[in-house]
């Protein structure tokens, strides 16, 4: 029972070969409901997830001898850390595993919006062939403001480095941070100088609903929007209004508030959202690509405590 795993997601095959020679043996079990998994988790020292399964009071209390929880990706908003630390649980994530992922697509939706890929293609292949309406903006000498300076904030810094752009980052919970690819400052900086605004935080209590009409209508200059972090840190009915005024030119939107069909389509924002030609929409996917779906299994087992 001390040195058993419960995998209730689907994960690379490397974490189940570094964790046996960790001393565990892993239960692979990627389709397993949640009310089946309750069933059993009592059995388990440890549980592997991703997603689909919320770790709340509720499972923790069910879960008796689990010694720690494995989350095959960064963010942990599906776990209740503060109750997980009261019982002695340890939390393991693995940001690094998709972090070149994530800046990767962050720097592809940015490209994509500031020179209308989505819609130029769109127009070509119905048979309008429109340069002037085309026509693209330059990232050279823009400054781009980062908020959020973890994992996901820097490989996005990093990539734009070849850009000569101004990079400037705010992080509520860090300071001292400044490197060669950003510069710290104050959320009012942010706000003054950005002409490109990219999250990179988690969700919490404080970055709920962070970018609202309120705090859009204080931005200086009109501005390109990405959002590759929680759906729920940004109003989607905000964007679109800003949109509409010229204070948003551009959002590219891995993350929504509401995400899956069919809850999506019934939003009362979502006819807009997509009709939107200065929106470009990925299905919450900015990490999840071939390379990441292995290296994050790799972050997990090499932070995997040996067996006891």
């Amino acid at each position: 029972m001390k040195n058993n795993i419960l995998i209730v997601d689907d994960i690379h095959p490397v974490f189940m070969e570094m964790a046996a020679a960790k001393g565990y043996q892993c239960d692979y079990k990627p389709t397993i409901k949640p009310d089946e998994a309750l069933q059993i988790l009592g059995d388990y020292a440890g549980m592997v997830i991703r997603s689909k399964f919320n770790v709340n009071k509720q499972v923790i209390d069910i879960a008796r001898n689990l010694r720690f929880v494995c989350r095959a990706g960064a963010g942990m908003d599906n776990i209740n850390e503060a109750y997980a630390a009261e019982k002695g649980i340890t939390l393991i994530n693995a940001p690094e595993g998709n972090m070149d992922a994530v800046g990767e697509h962050a720097v592809g939706l940015l490209l994509a919006l500031m020179n209308n890929f989505n819609t130029a293609d769109d127009q070509i292949r119905a048979g309008s062939w429109r340069r002037e309406p085309n026509r693209g903006y330059e990232l050279k000498g823009r400054t781009v403001g980062i908020v959020g300076y973890g994992f996901m904030g820097k490989s996005f810094a990093k990539k734009l480095s070849g850009f000569e752009v101004n990079v400037i980052a705010y992080d509520k919970y860090k300071t001292g941070f400044s490197d060669k690819y950003a510069r710290e400052v104050s959320m009012e900086e942010i706000v003054k100088h950005s002409d490109v605004l990219s999250l990179h935080i988690p969700l919490t209590a404080e970055t709920d609903g962070l970018v609202s009409e309120e705090y859009l209508f204080h931005f200086k200059k009109p501005i390109f929007f990405i959002n590759t972090s929680r759906g729920k840190t940004a109003k989607v009915r905000a964007v679109i209004d800003a949109i509409k005024q010229g204070k948003v030119l551009g959002a590219g939107l891995d993350v929504l508030e509401v995400e899956k069909f069919p809850a999506l389509a019934e939003q009362e924002w979502f006819d807009e959202l997509k009709q939107s030609g200065k929106v470009i929409l990925t299905p919450h996917v900015a990490g999840w690509t071939f390379e990441s779906y292995r290296k994050i299994s790799e972050v997990m087992g090499q932070k995997l405590p040996f067996s006891s």
